[in-house]
């Protein structure tokens, strides 16, 4: 049976983290620096107020350092944390961070739990995913270029990546390499644990990019006969892109709300500009076009969130997911650029300036059509799931076999 209440601790969970976003949250935005976040006299007590109201890292289980909170449970504090861009480097649950610590949780071993995963939980260091390379397409990473040899007792990683969200400022990167070229597509690369004082690697720039709001930028860099040890491969060798999903399911929950909050808030934005703003003797609020942007924004955002929550209750039922999140990805991120852009139209020349946040929101949600996989793939996920489903189940379909 299916209950659309939150539970008694949920509910709790949530105001707390309401409250808190409206008192030390909101007024703080105005310190961001672009690509660089809050400054960090201002960013560490923030998070020290989070830890201490034990919301801190609630993606990671407690024995790892964070919340152990399920994934529903997530989501919901994630729509609400997801309200401000700063909002989820203050409660510790921040991607690229959010993902390394899963697959460091789930393959680490207890040396590199030690070294990398508790530190990096509790905010001590920062980290990037080193996946995505200029010269092949980012959709198919079976055609991935970079390599890692095994050379007496140290890897040789040889690589050119690009879009290695978060590198400028990070201690270390997680890089998925080509360690088995004769091994089936998805057996041939692994992940390595790069720290970033290696002489080895090089961060060639940071790509001017749509968008500012992420801490150390997009940046291009290099991997040139990197020696790392052989205690350096994080799980499995050639399991790489199975790990790397580990990271992929949950972020994707986590984006999806975190765009639910985004445009809540651009909901927000819109209807209380539009109650106070008149034209031609009527408040803007009393158009039917307006009203029209209103009610398909309330619609689409309930729509979206419903099916992000329960694709989150099927992964905390140990179900895959894996169309509902596809869903969710290419359905989300076209309603977040839906309303954003409605809520910029309603606020006429306001809301395309710096004075309201819908203009770094609008620049922001460009990009969530490409990455965590780009809308024409997940469509794709869902069509062949659908014709897949259905092609099963036609043989006792008497309506199908009729046509």
């Amino acid at each position: 049976m299916y209950n659309f209440s939150p539970s008694p601790e949920q509910k709790e969970m949530l105001e707390k983290a309401t409250a808190f976003m409206e008192e030390y949250v909101y007024p703080n935005e105005k310190h961001m620096v672009p690509h660089r976040g809050l400054p960090q006299e201002i960013l560490k007590p923030l998070q020290q107020k989070v830890k201490d109201m034990g919301l801190w890292a609630a993606h990671m289980p407690k024995e790892a350092g964070g919340a152990g909170l399920g994934l529903v449970s997530l989501a919901l504090l994630s729509e609400v944390v997801g309200r401000s861009p700063i909002g989820p480097y203050i409660f510790g649950s921040m991607a690229p961070d959010a993902g390394n610590s899963e697959i460091l949780w789930h393959a680490g071993t207890e040396e590199q739990k030690r070294k990398y995963l508790y530190p990096l939980v509790n905010g001590d260091i920062r980290s990037c995913f080193a996946m995505t390379e200029p010269e092949v397409s980012g959709s198919d990473p079976r055609f991935l270029q970079a390599t890692a040899v095994l050379d007496g007792d140290e890897w040789v990683i040889n690589a050119h990546k690009w879009f290695t969200t978060g590198a400028v400022g990070s201690s270390f990167s997680i890089v998925v390499a080509k360690t088995d070229p004769d091994a089936s597509p998805h057996k041939q690369f692994s992940l390595f644990i790069v720290e970033h004082d290696n002489p080895g690697f090089e961060i060639v720039r940071e790509i001017p990019v749509i968008g500012d709001h992420f801490t150390g930028g997009h940046c291009e860099v290099r991997y040139t006969n990197c020696r790392v040890p052989k205690e350096n491969l994080l799980g499995p060798r050639r399991e790489g892109f199975k790990l790397a999903q580990l990271r992929l399911g949950t972020g994707r929950i986590t984006h999806a709300m975190r765009w639910i909050g985004i445009a809540k808030r651009s909901l927000d934005l819109m209807i209380g500009y539009a109650l106070k703003r008149e034209t031609r003797g009527k408040r803007l609020a009393d158009y039917q076009t307006i009203q029209n942007f209103i009610a398909d924004s309330t619609v689409e955002i309930e729509a979206f969130r419903l099916m992000t929550l329960k694709a989150a209750w099927m992964m905390d039922n140990g179900q895959e997911a894996r169309k509902e999140i596809s869903a969710i990805k290419f359905f989300g991120a076209k309603v977040l650029h839906n309303v954003i852009d409605r809520a910029i139209q309603v606020h006429g020349a306001l809301g395309v300036t710096g004075d309201t946040p819908l203009e770094g929101f609008y620049r922001e949600a460009r990009t969530a059509r490409i990455y965590d996989g780009p809308d024409e793939v997940h469509r794709m996920v869902v069509a062949r799931s659908m014709i897949k489903e259905f092609e099963q189940n036609m043989e006792g379909d008497l309506c199908a076999q009729k046509y």
